[in-house]
């Protein structure tokens, strides 16, 4: 996944007119056009980066002669205290940038470390960490990135990209069969169903529907080993429910291809960085 100016920039926008709707009036006041300062973006803490140019184009709209020199990139592994750039240019410039790069940068950076940790933590290279759909309204494309730089893949973006047949579709329709049977006819043939089931009940039922992939929703070990015996490969098999650094390990079981969290997004640590002049 790669982001692009078009896509981030509107984010930016409005990011830096909330923070600034009528102008900075500490730096206005202080300083003009003329002064020019450096900074280092300095890691506070050990973790994995992400959203570097997000962090740039923050300053860039601002004033687009403000300069850079990186020494990392998305992706890779930062200690304390390395430093991660440099920037220069108009001082008035970088104050107004400074915070909301910064809370950019900290959020998915923190996305990216804790997903890293749970990646590591799977030791499969079989089995995919995925996001969920649990995301901070209209930072969805920035937080995904941050999850793929992190070794995670990204499930659907939205609603309108894949089938997905949850607990209140079922529920409303009133059965996994007349569900799948309804959306297999109204969508394209190129198109997989998900079903998510809580039960082996419902895993049968699933199975006997010819979903493409069901997901195996809070269940315990034993009932989850259960259900990949029956399954047996007739779909894809995916994970979900309270996944932690302490319960990925043993929910990474034999036949297992999916593993979704959504904590890896709504529940995170902001890394803790710092831009020093």
């Amino acid at each position: 996944m790669k982001l692009s100016n078009l896509a981030i920039d509107t984010i930016i926008l409005n990011a830096l007119n909330e923070d600034m709707p009528y102008g900075d009036i500490s730096t206005d006041s202080l300083f003009s056009k003329i002064e020019q300062s450096k900074g280092k973006l300095i890691a506070k803490q050990d973790g994995v980066l992400a959203g570097l140019t997000v962090f740039q184009r923050v300053f860039l709209l601002i004033d687009d002669t403000i300069t850079f020199k990186l020494y990392f990139s998305d992706g890779d592994f930062v200690k304390n205290s390395d430093v991660i750039l440099t920037i220069s240019g108009a001082t008035a410039s970088i104050l107004k940038g400074e915070r909301v790069a910064l809370n950019l940068l900290q959020r998915m950076c923190g996305i990216a470390t804790k997903t890293n940790k749970l990646v590591r933590a799977i030791n499969n290279e079989n089995i995919r960490l995925v996001d969920t759909r649990k995301t901070t309204p209209n930072l969805r494309i920035l937080e995904k990135y941050a999850v793929t730089m992190g070794g995670g893949y990204n499930h659907r973006f939205s609603l309108s990209d894949a089938v997905m047949l949850k607990d209140n579709h079922i529920k409303a329709v009133g059965s996994i069969k007349k569900a799948v049977k309804i959306v297999r006819e109204k969508i394209s043939h190129t198109m997989t169903i998900e079903v998510e089931a809580e039960n082996l009940d419902q895993v049968k039922e699933a199975i006997e529907s010819k979903a493409d992939i069901i997901m195996l929703d809070n269940m315990d070990i034993e009932t989850m080993k259960k259900a990949i015996v029956l399954i047996n490969k007739k779909a894809l098999i995916e994970i979900s429910g309270n996944i932690d650094i302490d319960s990925v390990s043993k929910k990474a079981l034999p036949g297992v291809d999916i593993i979704s969290s959504g904590a890896i997004t709504h529940s995170i640590e902001a890394m803790d960085i710092s831009l020093k002049f």
